[in-house]
C-alpha cells in the first residue's frame, strides 16, 4: 500500500517550473503593518523571495528577504515605515529567484491600499 506524501496536485517541481501562485496583501486594522499571504509552487529546489514595498512616490516603504525557503505556502507581517500617515496607495512585489535575482526568475507585483483612519 501506498501512502501518498504530497497531494497529487502538488508533487514538488523543479526549479524551471517553480512560480508564484498567489499574493495577498491585507492591511492590520494599525494601518502600519500589512499580513503577506504568499505562495510558490512546491519545489525541489529551495528558492530566495524578496518582497518590497513601494508607496505611490515609488519610495521603499518595506522590505522583507526570505533565504532558501522550506515552506511553499508562507505568511509574513511587513511594517510600513518611514510614514507619519500610511493611507494612500503601494506596490508591492515580489520576486523569487534561486542563484542571481538579475532577472529574477518569477515575479509578481500587487497593488493594495491602507485607508484613512476613520474617526
Amino acid at each position: 500500500m501506498e501512502i501518498p506524501i504530497f497531494p497529487s496536485d502538488r508533487i514538488p517541481q523543479p526549479r524551471e517550473n517553480v512560480r508564484i501562485e498567489q499574493l495577498q496583501i491585507h492591511p492590520y486594522p494599525d494601518r502600519f503593518r500589512v499580513r503577506v499571504h504568499i505562495r510558490v509552487t512546491p519545489f525541489l529546489e529551495r528558492p530566495n523571495l524578496l518582497l518590497v514595498a513601494h508607496n505611490q512616490d515609488d519610495v521603499i516603504v518595506s522590505e522583507l528577504n526570505i533565504i532558501e525557503t522550506m515552506h511553499h505556502d508562507m505568511e509574513f507581517t511587513m511594517h510600513i515605515r518611514n510614514v507619519s500617515d500610511p493611507a494612500g496607495l503601494y506596490t508591492l512585489t515580489a520576486d523569487l529567484f534561486f542563484e542571481s535575482r538579475n532577472p529574477p526568475h518569477a515575479q509578481l507585483i500587487e497593488t493594495f491600499e491602507i485607508p484613512e483612519m476613520v474617526q
